[in-house]
């Protein structure tokens, strides 16, 4: 059994690392660590693991992860890097789902965050992206699990950027999330008043999430790109939709682009290509599947692409437990074989 720690277990991506490595087969939780909820039981503080599972909240010391053989940080950005830190010194692999291990580029990383503390460890980081980073994924010490707007735009145009269809300059990306994306959040923005029955875009042309995509979308290119991309909020509690429009260098009709998708991801079991239809939140919401459809606007030559995820699953704790079956070298659909929640 591998033995894992989860250090932020409390929050939103946190609890559900918990209820999905439950099921999991192969692994043990060996300690949760929360400082807000310290010395309560799980099923005091979320009822809905009562007779499934009474793990205690604890505050960090280094005891409570010496045990393990994964370590997850569900903690925020800046912070998370402490504890990788400290996990990576003890030899223990480390699955961060921070910003604070995704880039390669330092520049890019402290103009939208903060300065790095540990730049040495970013050469020791993969980013885990599982669909386009495996080999990389498969001997790394520590992962860098990516944010959700980023999985769900990446892998939606991955196979436009790698066989170089589209013009670089052009690529828009428009996201909307469920609110748990914001996290376990009070503020006013985030009531129930100001969300329900309400629709808006937020961070406009200065969401950090954009310098991630845009490095690894480059990365893909092979060449620096700039991209627009815009997050809105929408008033259900998770999911990503994100709408991906660019224009073709050359003339490509609707099955030469079903053809390129299923190759891309002719192996890839989380990743569905709808050929016929668009793929809806209500197909993907409490899985770790990537639903990918698009359409050709043939008067502008531009693709529109939809690709949908849920945001706490593919886009964080699902994809996280995805990078933990490839470094150990277990089967990567382990514990992740759900149907969506449709309604």
């Amino acid at each position: 059994m591998i033995k894992a720690s989860i250090i932020g277990a409390s929050g939103y991506v946190g609890v559900e690392l918990i209820r999905l490595l439950l099921r999991h087969p192969e692994v043990e939780i060996v300690s949760i660590i929360s400082s807000s909820s310290n010395q309560l039981s799980i099923d005091k503080t979320n009822p809905q693991f009562k007779k499934v599972s009474n793990l205690v909240f604890e505050e960090f010391k280094i005891e409570a992860i010496q045990e393990a053989d994964v370590v997850f940080c569900a903690l925020p950005h800046g912070i998370s890097q402490e504890y990788v830190k400290i996990g990576y010194d003890i030899g223990k692999v480390v699955i961060d789902l921070s910003a604070d291990f995704r880039y390669k580029d330092l520049q890019r990383y402290a103009k939208d965050y903060s300065q790095h503390k540990y730049p040495e460890l970013l050469s020791k980081s993969a980013y885990g992206l599982c669909e386009i980073n495996r080999e990389e994924i498969k001997n790394a010490q520590i992962i860098g699990n990516p944010g959700c707007y980023p999985t769900s735009a990446i892998l939606g145009i991955a196979p436009l950027l790698k066989n170089k269809l589209i013009d670089k300059n052009s690529i828009i990306i428009d996201s909307k999330s469920g609110v748990s994306g914001a996290g376990k959040k009070s503020d006013f923005a985030y009531s129930f008043c100001e969300l329900d029955e309400n629709f808006k875009a937020y961070s406009v042309a200065k969401h950090r999430h954009t310098s991630e995509i845009e490095e690894k979308c480059s990365l893909l290119f092979g060449e620096n790109l700039n991209l627009s991309f815009t997050p809105h909020l929408l008033p259900v509690k998770r999911g990503i939709l994100s709408t991906i429009y660019a224009t073709f260098v050359k003339n490509i009709n609707k099955g030469d682009l079903v053809e390129i998708y299923n190759e891309f991801y002719k192996d890839e079991y989380f990743v569905r290509i709808f050929e016929d239809d668009l793929p809806e939140l209500k197909y993907v919401r409490g899985t770790n599947f990537v639903d990918i459809g698009f359409e050709i606007d043939k008067k502008t030559n531009r693709v529109i692409i939809i690709s949908c995820i849920d945001n706490l699953i593919k886009g964080a704790a699902g994809q996280a437990i995805q990078n933990m079956n490839i470094r150990f070298s277990l089967n990567e659909k382990m514990g992740l074989i759900m149907v969506g929640e449709y309604f």
